[in-house]
């Protein structure tokens, strides 16, 4: 498993009947690795992970498998209520062939240090899979600081990889001072891809890549060698888009994207509503005027 490049957090794709639909996944996967993605990661929060039930989990694992033929990564998101569901989620994982695992913090209960890292160490230890913990203090509450995340991978020799969503460039320059090379860095906010590959980040846990994988892969490559006048270009034009990634109704705008290039449906389980009214007409023209200046790529 290498945690590098582009490895999209995949979506679930839905049929009308909110039924997972198996034909729409086959060909996100598809499209997501012929365009350059080094893997994915399937079940996470923008693949509605905590919608779906444990046959669901194990059906999306097994069609993403089957999906990438050998061709790039299957990371399998760990997220869960309390830590024995997500060790039997760490094992599903594995038995479905995963080639590695992204771990979350308990969801809803927000415990302190102590509490936070038994669960970490729980489900890490579980799995011979190496893992990759998921630190975003915006959303989940617990914030694992570089020191900790430290801590965790002296003690954890399976933890190699952090997905850092603080939205802090800082927090990459830090872990980077703080483990070397004993952690791989990935960037996991949409609009801090380029700086955060400027201070030393490795990967990119992408969103929008669902939607625009060619774009996000050359992104990516651009960035990794540095200033140029296409970069710029290239984030100028992708950063309202690359935006959507970062507030609550993550997975219904960046749903809204795919439907309107091919790769997937509006389609979500409640509590999530599909876009509707004034709010989708704004987003919709938003994505529309993108699209449409759309660049080509060398």
């Amino acid at each position: 498993m290498q945690w590098q490049g582009v490895i999209p957090a995949i979506t679930t794709p839905f049929k009308p009947d909110l039924s997972v639909d198996a034909e729409l996944l086959v060909k996100q996967v598809d499209a997501l690795v012929r365009a350059g993605c080094s893997g994915i990661v399937a079940l996470g929060s923008l693949g509605e992970g905590g919608s779906l039930s444990f046959d669901e989990k194990k059906a999306v694992l097994r069609l993403c498998k089957e999906a990438l033929a050998g061709r790039g990564s299957l990371v399998a998101g760990v997220a869960a209520l309390t830590t024995a569901e997500a060790c039997r989620l760490a094992e599903l994982g594995a038995e479905q062939g995963a080639s590695g695992l992204m771990v979350l913090p308990p969801y809803v209960y927000r415990g302190d240090w102590r509490e936070t890292r038994a669960h970490f160490e729980a489900v890490v230890a579980e799995t011979p899979l190496p893992c990759m913990l998921y630190n975003n203090p915006i959303a989940y509450g617990s914030d694992v600081l570089p020191e900790q995340l430290l801590e965790l991978a002296r003690s954890l020799p399976n933890l190699v990889a952090v997905k850092e969503s603080s939205a802090d460039v800082r927090r990459v320059s830090a872990i980077r001072a703080i483990a070397g090379d004993r952690l791989q860095v990935l960037v996991g906010v949409d609009d801090l891809i380029v700086e955060g590959v400027a201070a030393g980040a490795v990967g990119w846990i992408a969103g929008l890549a669902d939607a625009l994988p060619a774009e996000s892969v050359r992104l990516f490559e651009l960035a990794r060698k540095g200033a140029s006048a296409e970069l710029s270009a290239l984030y100028a034009w992708f950063l309202p888009l690359l935006r959507l990634d970062t507030v609550p109704k993550f997975v219904q705008l960046i749903k809204l994207v795919q439907a309107q290039t091919g790769l997937g449906s509006e389609a979500v389980r409640p509590p999530r509503l599909p876009l509707a009214g004034d709010e989708r007409e704004q987003a919709l023209a938003l994505v529309r005027d993108a699209l449409g200046k759309r660049p080509p790529l060398a």
